[in-house]
């Protein structure tokens, strides 16, 4: 281990000294408090300048150079910084519940008094209905009397604008069917085509009725007229089918 020289020590100077132990014999030597602080202060700086001037000296910084990282390790390292100790836990309060109201129960109304009616006088007995008097029935309306029955146009007094044209039919004819047709013919005052055609006497074929009235419905009459004045009524066309020998 190298052995340092000892390090020089500043030593007060003999006024300084004086001064300090003036200063802190007693209060009564006649200085105030401003010159008390300036001596404070006059002695750090001497004590900082001498501390400069024993830097400037070589052999006072290689000590001090040598001897500090001395100093550093009996430096005990700083204890860790404790950890913060964890927030205390919220406590939220619980919310207040109001109490459930108290059931109301109404009381029920009471019955109000029923009204006095007066009742009502029996309404009067109706009077007996008055005889009504008896209405002869009226005499039944006579009856129409019947139409007059249509005349019978004589067969000379028939005539014809557009007289009938009779057709034999072919199978009447291959059969051999003769006979005689009477066809009743209805006309009116206007003449002309018939209003209604009928049979009034048959030949016993079908075919050649047919055939009579056929022709008939395809003639034209004139109208019928007596005095001048035309009269409607029924006229009869006799139909003979006879075959050629």
């Amino acid at each position: 281990m190298s052995v340092h020289p000892p390090l020089p020590v500043a030593t007060p100077m003999p006024g300084v000294r004086a001064a300090v132990r003036g200063a802190g014999a007693s209060d009564d030597d006649g200085l105030t408090a401003a010159q008390r602080r300036a001596v404070v202060v006059l002695i750090a700086a001497l004590h900082v300048a001498g501390g400069y001037a024993a830097l400037q000296v070589p052999a006072v910084r290689q000590a001090l150079v040598e001897t500090a990282p001395i100093f550093v390790s009996l430096l005990a390292p700083a204890p860790p910084t404790p950890p913060a100790p964890p927030p205390p836990p919220v406590v939220r309060p619980l919310p207040k519940t109001a109490p459930a109201p108290a059931p109301v129960i109404a009381a029920a109304p009471s019955p109000a008094p029923a009204a006095f009616v007066v009742p009502a006088p029996p309404p009067p007995e109706p009077a007996p209905p008055l005889p009504t008097p008896a209405v002869a029935a009226a005499p039944p309306a006579p009856p129409a009397p019947p139409p007059p029955a249509p005349k019978l146009i004589p067969a000379s007094a028939v005539q014809f604008l557009e007289p009938p044209v009779l057709e034999y039919p072919r199978l009447s004819r291959r059969n051999a069917e003769t006979g005689l047709v009477i066809v009743r013919a209805y006309v009116d005052t206007a003449g002309g085509a018939p209003r209604s055609v009928q049979v009034d006497k048959s030949s016993g074929f079908p075919r050649l009725d047919q055939a009579a009235i056929a022709a008939v419905q395809r003639a034209r009459f004139k109208p019928y007229t007596e005095n001048g004045r035309p009269i409607e009524g029924w006229a009869l066309i006799p139909f003979n089918f006879e075959l050629e020998k």
